[in-house]
């Protein structure tokens, strides 16, 4: 029985529950959240590609405890499914924090205009640096 693909998406399923039932950031509607998990993808195939790839593993798996499909590169899709369960979870207890903290700063959304030091706008921001310790 392949265990590892029954724990990746039991653990993946368990994530999205808890993001759309507990948690709810609503992170997974989030731009910024995608485009993050893209940039994360990216470096998991570049690095689990050469981890586990058939002509010269480094790191191996048993036979019986994942499922046969591999792609690119002899990666195992459980890792995907781990890796994006693990990432997600990590990204919805970080912003689930920040929002429950009162001292916390709203959350700037992502490709939002930053105020610039010296504007009105930045001065009015929640006070100073120092105010805010």
């Amino acid at each position: 029985m392949p265990e590892y693909l029954i724990a990746a998406a039991t653990g993946l399923v368990l994530v999205v529950l808890a993001e759309l039932l507990v948690f709810r950031t609503g992170i997974l509607r989030d731009r910024a959240y995608w485009i993050a998990m893209a940039i994360c993808l990216f470096f998991m195939v570049l690095t689990n590609g050469w981890l586990t790839k058939l002509s010269a593993p480094i790191v191996i798996y048993e036979a019986v405890m994942k499922s046969p499909y591999r792609f690119p590169w002899d990666i195992p899709v459980e890792d995907y499914l781990f890796g994006f369960a693990l990432l997600t979870l990590a990204v919805v207890l970080w912003e689930w924090d920040g929002r429950r903290r009162p001292d916390a700063r709203p959350r700037q959304k992502a490709f939002e205009a930053v105020p610039e030091s010296g504007s009105a706008e930045a001065s009015s921001d929640h006070g100073s640096t120092a105010a805010r310790r």
